[in-house]
């Protein structure tokens, strides 16, 4: 990095504002400036005291400061960084910024900038699903304004599911993409990728799955971020460690990834590399089944979501390239073939999963990359080089 970088922190008001004071000490470890404001809400969890000391400058928490505003500060300070970051983005200051109020300092500044604007939401569950909530959110992308999270997991406030702030080197990451600090073929591109398999449950105990060990994947996570790609990595369960410098979701059922995929939007390029299980139990047991003299237990099944042909389907947030992925077991290349016009994706990944192919679990593999008008083959690679292959392929295709 030649030239030092410098971001203007808004500091919203919710339990997560502690994990800031976290955010500035891992930015300066990268050598990125930051100028906090505090909002007043945002007083009650953290103290200016506690963020001056480790940003190491004033902190700001007044529109109406005599001394500042003497020479407008307020426009200076919205205009003199690369980047501003809201985190955490609490639901009021996500409306204030999609309908344009300026009613106090934070709020002043995020109308007033000319710099991109990056926001971390953090709420609960049930403010970040409301209509009124989703409405911003869609305004705000329209917008330009940049999102990272938010994650699904459990809440201070008792409950689990979408709203969590993401972690901090997720945050550092969307961060350094979006002040251009990494370089690469795909630099300034966003990638959504999905990995691994789905468990659908049957009972507490049991479910449905299958041999997807998720390293496909999680390679394509990998070398995205190296070639300079913000990456989100959505996964089914695994045994594998999270690649460095990526945004992380871990989900479970076909549903929860479908909803973290929709999420997540808008990006330029969705992989859908998950194999996701095509059927669940329409009702599972909320107790261990067991054993009866009645005989075997009967399981009506329910379709699950397509989330390759939802994404392919969309019209406002449709990512410019969309890829699949499709394991078959015989004539491979006809099967993808049929899948890509079924899906409407743009291009199909095909691997022979059979006991000849031997993919499942292993570190190499062949693919065959399938658009409307060519087969490109590569045989007997490692998942990273096939990953490469497809990402390189990606970059000059966006860039065409």
């Amino acid at each position: 990095m030649t030239d030092k970088k410098s971001i203007l922190l808004i500091i919203g008001g919710g339990i997560a504002a502690y994990k800031c004071l976290e955010l500035i000490r891992r930015l300066k470890e990268q050598d990125i400036s930051v100028t906090p404001v505090l909002t007043k809400a945002g007083t009650e969890f953290v103290t200016p005291l506690s963020l001056a000391t480790l940003a190491e400058t004033e902190v700001h928490t007044d529109l109406f400061d005599l001394k500042n505003e003497t020479e407008i500060g307020h426009i200076q300070l919205s205009r003199q960084a690369d980047l501003v970051v809201v985190a955490p983005a609490t639901a009021d200051l996500m409306a204030k910024m999609a309908n344009g109020l300026a009613n106090d300092l934070a709020s002043t500044l995020l109308l007033a900038t000319d710099k991109d604007v990056l926001i971390a939401p953090a709420m609960n569950v049930r403010m970040w699903q409301h209509p009124a909530t989703q409405r911003n959110i869609d305004t705000l992308k329209q917008d330009g304004v940049k999102f990272v999270g938010p994650e699904i997991g459990d809440m201070a406030c008792g409950e689990t599911g979408p709203g969590r702030l993401s972690e901090v080197p997720d945050i550092v990451t969307a961060i350094q993409s979006a002040i251009h600090m990494k370089k690469g073929p795909l630099s300034g591109k966003s990638i959504l990728i999905t990995a691994g398999p789905t468990h659908e449950p049957i009972d507490p105990v049991r479910y449905i799955a299958n041999r997807s060990s998720g390293k496909q994947g999680y390679a394509l996570a990998e070398v995205a971020s190296v070639l300079g790609a913000d990456v989100t990595l959505i996964s089914g369960p695994t045994k594998l460690p999270v690649p460095s410098g990526i945004r992380f979701i871990e989900v479970e059922t076909a549903r929860e990834m479908r909803d973290a995929t929709l999420a997540n939007l808008p990006v330029d390029i969705a992989i859908c590399a998950a194999a996701v299980a095509d059927w669940r139990v329409k009702k599972s047991a909320g107790q261990k089944m067991k054993k009866t003299k009645e005989g075997l237990p009967q399981l009506e099944l329910a379709e699950n979501p397509d989330i390759l042909a939802n994404l392919s389907d969309l019209k406002d947030k449709r990512p410019s390239l969309v890829i699949g992925f499709a394991a078959e077991t015989e004539t491979v290349i006809e099967h993808a073939q049929k899948k890509l016009k079924k899906k409407g994706c743009d291009w199909i990944v095909a691997n022979d999963v059979s006991a000849k192919g031997n993919v499942f679990g292993n570190d190499e593999t062949s693919i065959h990359i399938i658009s409307a008008k060519t087969v490109e083959s590569f045989e007997n690679v490692s998942k990273e080089d096939a990953a490469k292959q497809i990402l390189l392929k990606a970059a000059k295709e966006l860039k065409l």
